[in-house]
């Protein structure tokens, strides 16, 4: 007897996690994590100081979280912004270590993963990110079911 996959607790019990036909998770998540990308590289590119600094800071735990949900498509939207919160913060605090700031000075890589030097107002950014990327992944997802399961989404 074939086992099922398990499935995200607001998916309906019995039903498929994707509508035949349909956008998967993964890929809508691969996308939104080249736009975030590209609006990082954007606003680098349009603002500089503290307004990109900051927008960088939010969008790089935008990012992690779209990782997240690539690796694990079903993984709700809670868990994966704070999993995304708790990475860019231990990369942050890592940053008190110097090893990122070493790691940076020989690799262009290392520098924007980890990069160099610890910076308090950072931690509050990655809560903005991780707030945003939650907010726009719970929609997303509440759109999904509406669409795929109309009967499982009232009242």
């Amino acid at each position: 007897m074939r086992k099922k996959p398990p499935v995200h607790a607001s998916v309906p019990r019995g039903a498929a996690h994707e509508v035949p036909g349909a956008v998967t998770v993964r890929s809508v998540a691969a996308a939104a994590a080249l736009v975030t990308v590209a609006a990082g590289l954007g606003t680098r590119a349009v603002a500089g100081g503290d307004p990109a600094k900051y927008a960088g800071d939010a969008l790089y735990t935008v990012l992690i979280h779209t990782l997240v949900v690539v690796l694990a498509p079903r993984v709700r939207p809670g868990t994966a912004a704070g999993l995304a919160l708790a990475v860019s913060w231990a990369v942050e605090l890592a940053q008190l270590t110097g090893v990122p700031e070493e790691l940076a000075r020989s690799s262009t890589v290392a520098r924007l993963v980890l990069g160099s030097t610890f910076n308090a107002p950072d931690l509050l950014w990655y809560v903005v990110g991780a707030a945003a990327a939650w907010a726009v992944h719970a929609g997303l997802a509440r759109g999904f079911l509406r669409r795929a399961w109309p009967d499982s989404c009232e009242g």
